[in-house]
């Protein structure tokens, strides 16, 4: 009954998530752009980069073409403690735009190599701009991305940043990227307006966003030892009393795991990175201070905790009774209310992929139907295995390892 609870539970909350998210795109999509008022901040873009070398020239080409005042911004590079041709195809792109709008901060594994947030931090360091950006070196966002993210930013004294929607750049090359393009699209972006519209809650991604240096030096800079820096921050932020907003127009491109093993290590550092977050936050849950972020912790405690044993033991039910060995009356089990949950399931979520342009095709409904089958499964054992190693390295007190995602030419 637990397990039923649970299940029906998360499925009910995000369906309110997505047709809430889905309505506000409807509102938001006719409306124009927000313009940049005459007097502009200078903005940081920063670039933490560990053996980018495949990806790292088109990233910062695309970054030195934003339709900003060029003379009102600048990018830093950090190539932390990489061991290909980073600094090399770096210094020539430095040459050919000069030190003034690219900066180039190479480490060492004395000073860097230390993961994601302390190559940030020792940006930011050097960085001279009121407004921090940061983009991963795989994405290529589109021109307007980083006026559409300070221009929202600039609207509102209480917000502390502001947050793009990123797309998957290789989303034909494999059948896993088909399901990464639709998981992004359905579960990410449209749950974080979703999010929004309902709580005026959104989380900062590990990239294409923009955020207030005030604010980063007010809560000091990110945590090291968070592999999912981006809730992290998200969480603090909120509990200094200032508001994070979506701008799905400013719009990123990124690269996606292409093979298996390489979203298997991936997404087991989200899980860990999140878990950490909860954990560390846990003890706000009934406390005045953790209103702000009360919803996003009971949402990520039933997610990786009740929902994961739930579906542990649906799926050791299910395989029990095909094999004839147990047996259950309860409804929840009833094989015509499973099959309404899977429509609902395929049904919003191909009507949130069809908000994109090019997306509105049959085959995506196939892709979904599998990823019900297959890819769920997929998650609930990286789920699974993000947990143990969490709880492996805090019973060995190791430090979590970061691992760098595999670019592709």
């Amino acid at each position: 009954m637990v397990a039923i609870i649970a299940i029906w539970g998360t499925l009910i909350i995000n369906l309110i998530l997505t047709v809430a998210g889905y309505t506000w795109y409807l509102q938001e999509a006719p409306k124009p752009d927000k313009q940049l008022p005459e007097k502009i901040p200078f903005v940081t873009v920063m670039v933490p980069a560990h053996n980018e070398g495949i990806v790292i020239v088109k990233t910062v080409l695309s970054l030195l073409s934003f339709d900003y005042p060029h003379d009102h911004y600048e990018i830093i590079v950090i190539n932390d403690n990489s061991s290909d041709n980073s600094a090399e195809l770096l210094k020539e792109v430095q040459n050919d735009f000069g030190e003034e709008r690219l900066k180039v901060i190479n480490t060492d594994n004395v000073t860097g190599g230390k993961g994601k947030s302390n190559a940030l931090n020792i940006g930011l360091k050097q960085a001279k701009g009121s407004v921090i950006a940061i983009y991963d070196a795989d994405n290529t966002p589109e021109r307007g991305a980083l006026r559409l993210l300070v221009a929202e930013l600039l609207e509102n004294d209480r917000l502390a940043a502001v947050i793009g929607k990123f797309r998957t750049r290789n989303k034909e090359a494999t059948i896993l990227t088909r399901f990464i393009n639709i998981e992004t699209l359905s579960f990410q972006w449209m749950a974080q307006a979703g999010r929004q519209r309902l709580f005026k809650l959104c989380t900062i991604p590990g990239t294409n966003y923009v955020i207030r240096r005030e604010i980063l030096e007010k809560i000091g800079g990110w945590d090291v030892k968070a592999l999912a820096e981006d809730t992290e921050i998200s969480f603090r932020v909120y509990q200094m009393g200032y508001q994070i907003k979506f701008q799905p127009r400013a719009v990123t491109w990124e690269q996606e795991p292409q093979t298996l093993d390489v979203w298997f290590h991936q997404r087991t550092r989200w899980v860990k990175g999140n878990i950490y977050v909860v954990v560390k936050n846990a003890k706000l849950l009934f406390k005045k201070a953790g209103r702000p972020i009360r919803f996003d912790l009971l949402y990520f405690l039933s997610t990786y905790f009740l929902l994961m044993t739930a579906l542990i033991l649906s799926d050791v039910v299910f395989v029990l009774s095909v094999a004839g060995l147990a047996h259950s009356d309860l409804q929840g089990f009833s094989n015509a209310l499973w099959l309404f949950g899977i429509i609902m399931f395929i049904i919003s979520t191909f009507v949130t992929v069809t908000t994109e342009k090019g997306e509105m095709r049959f085959s995506n409904i196939l892709y979904i139907i599998f990823m019900y089958l297959v890819y769920s499964q997929m998650w609930l054992a990286v789920a699974a295995y993000g947990m143990v190693g969490y709880i492996r390295e805090q019973v060995f007190h190791k430090q979590a390892k970061w691992y760098k995602t595999k670019r592709y030419k």
